[in-house]
């Protein structure tokens, strides 16, 4: 398994604890981190997935709603929405990589961890989430602009 889906796995399985058993995210990081076999890129690549989606989840969040009205984020599968969160960040804010790629792992870990409908389900919204692509990095642009 290449060190880029290990780490979204990682990062994944952090982000559900951090939202279903409301854990401290440094703790629940960290931890996963120190059980982990990942190496340096790997490692950082997770800390940068998980501190930018808990950073930027209202942002993320909103955009979600607003693409998936008739799934409201607390009725969705954690599995699901943490999927979405982590694809969303990946191609919206941080760009650094492909938009296919991003939505094709997201697609993958909803296979392997989500329920038999969350593959369409993720893909269908981050396929409609793409188009906001610029709206969505310039809301947390603007996000990061107040909190400074």
């Amino acid at each position: 398994m290449k060190v880029r889906h290990q780490s979204r796995v990682l990062a994944l399985q952090a982000l559900y604890e951090i939202d279903c058993a409301h854990h401290a995210p440094g703790i629940v990081l960290e931890r996963r981190l120190s059980e982990s076999r990942l190496p340096e890129s790997g490692t950082r690549f997770v800390r940068h997935l998980v501190n930018g989606v808990l950073k930027y989840q209202s942002v993320l969040d909103t955009f979600i709603h607003s693409h998936a009205p008739e799934w409201p984020l607390e009725q969705m599968a954690y599995i699901d929405r943490n999927v979405l969160r982590m694809a969303l960040f990946e191609f919206a804010v941080d760009g650094s990589t492909p938009v296919k790629v991003v939505i094709n792992e997201a697609v993958e870990l909803a296979k392997t961890f989500g329920s038999d409908s969350a593959p369409r389900f993720v893909n269908g919204v981050l396929g409609t989430l793409v188009e906001h692509k610029k709206a969505i990095a310039q809301a947390v642009r603007g996000l990061a602009e107040k909190k400074q």
